[in-house]
């Protein structure tokens, strides 16, 4: 399955906001992506409650998974943006 590692962008990291705009773009491309830190176990990026149980603080790694190579390159885009800013 596709992956990209990206850093996380958002001053706080993933926290509600940015977790709730990932489940949902997520939830509208119809396809399971995952994401997972460094040695962690991956979680469905369409739960915002799981998202936050990643603990990814601002420049931690995340790598997203996906068998839709755009919605992957979509949702990597995401995470490595400063999703409170927007």
């Amino acid at each position: 399955m596709p992956s990209q590692t990206v850093t996380v962008g958002s001053a706080v990291g993933l926290h509600a906001r940015p977790a709730a705009l990932i489940a949902e773009a997520v939830g509208k491309a119809g396809v399971p992506v995952t994401l997972a830190t460094a040695g962690g176990n991956p979680v469905d990026a369409g739960s915002p409650l799981m998202i936050m149980t990643l603990g990814a603080k601002k420049g931690a790694e995340v790598t997203v998974t996906s068998d839709d190579e755009a919605v992957l390159a979509d949702i990597a885009a995401m995470v490595q943006r400063d999703l409170d800013a927007e």
